[in-house]
């Protein structure tokens, strides 16, 4: 088992990474103040990992409240349900919210805790590895709305994070590739080495291998945590963790939700904002080669969907979180691992990039 810290104050809290930590009551227990336990999971998941989880909370008061599989789901409506799981069953605002299961999951879990009787404490137990490099450390918390992805949301930390390994077994191929997606994005915005380890292992890890998958999460947790602790509600360096998220959501608002999942829609979006940064005079036509390079072995999209034109583009992205003050933000590349904000982008070269015009088409 490898340990690291988010280190927040008061707040600071440990990532688990390792194989077979589902079974290690002694992890869970640290970290639950109280007796009342609610396992948060889907339909999916459940059915492979509850019991290993219920066993490891033996002696408290567990129950279960199982959602339905798929980011359609990340809703208020069924976010209400699990308020009502709470209330029904007499939770107290002691009680611990367990997110048993990938990014859904664990941002539905985590908002429903940081709402409910105005805070309680929640723990995440990741079992895809998108979940496991990214949105189960950092504390965001969110559901979606029709009208643009997590937009309704909060900045709440978990006690710990339990990223057991095995559970990767049973991810289904696609969903592994999504997750790695968001591996390459730290090699992409920050830790070149990364990047270049990730060149030369990337089939490693989509065969599975224990090693290279664990050293995968390790190092992006690291590069995740690092960022958090420096800057928790991004009002800075944190926004660099959003490469190709700007456009990867409009992909997933636009289409609707579930269709294409969070990791595919950020490769497409990663390569824009590659294709973009080149326009820019920013990263050379080698450069883009290698970032469409890597992600083709990875089996991610390439290009985003046909039917999703550059007005769809402006209009969605107009919506998004990164928006300030009337002005579209977005985070482009000024060198492979050197992720830069970019403010005020000339409008001219952005719609040639999301019209796919030549030059500077990504590769």
């Amino acid at each position: 088992m490898k340990t690291l810290h988010v280190e927040l104050g008061d707040r600071r809290y440990p990532i688990y990474i390792g194989p077979g930590l589902l079974d290690r009551a002694d992890l869970l227990r640290a970290h639950i103040p109280g007796r009342q336990v609610l396992v948060v999971s889907n339909t999916t998941v459940a059915p492979l990992y509850l019991e290993r989880a219920r066993a490891a909370l033996a002696g408290l008061r567990h129950e279960a409240m199982i959602l339905p599989d798929g980011e359609q789901y990340k809703t208020l409506e069924v976010l209400n349900e699990v308020f009502t799981a709470l209330l029904d069953r007499r939770f107290d605002r002691n009680c611990t919210l367990l997110a048993l299961g990938g990014g859904v999951i664990g941002d539905m879990a985590g908002f429903a805790a940081a709402c409910y009787q105005r805070g309680v404490p929640f723990i995440q137990v990741p079992t895809t590895l998108l979940a496991q490099v990214d949105s189960s450390v950092g504390g965001k918390t969110a559901v979606n709305h029709p009208l643009g992805k997590n937009m309704i949301g909060a900045f709440y930390q978990p006690l710990c994070v339990v990223a057991d390994t095995e559970t990767l077994a049973t991810l289904p191929d696609r969903e592994l590739s999504a997750g790695v997606a968001e591996v390459i994005k730290y090699g992409l915005i920050r830790d070149l080495p990364f990047l270049e380890w990730l060149e030369q292992h990337i089939e490693r890890l989509l065969a599975r291998e224990a090693a290279a998958l664990t050293e995968a999460i390790d190092r992006s947790c690291r590069n995740k945590a690092e960022i958090v602790a420096a800057d928790e509600r991004e009002t800075g360096e944190r926004a660099l963790l959003n490469l190709g998220h700007t456009f990867g959501h409009a992909i997933e608002t636009g289409l609707g939700y579930g269709r294409w999942l969070h990791g595919e829609a950020v490769a497409a979006g990663m390569l824009l904002a590659a294709d973009l940064s080149a326009r820019l005079g920013w990263l050379g036509g080698e450069q883009v080669a290698r970032v469409r390079a890597l992600l083709a072995r990875a089996r991610l999209p390439l290009e985003p969907p046909a039917e999703l034109t550059a007005d769809d583009f402006l209009r969605l992205m107009a919506v998004d979180k990164k928006v300030k003050d009337g002005q579209l933000r977005l985070i482009l590349l000024r060198g492979l691992g050197r992720g830069v904000i970019a403010d005020g982008v000339d409008p001219r070269l952005l719609r040639e990039t999301l019209a796919r015009q030549p030059p500077g088409k990504a590769g």
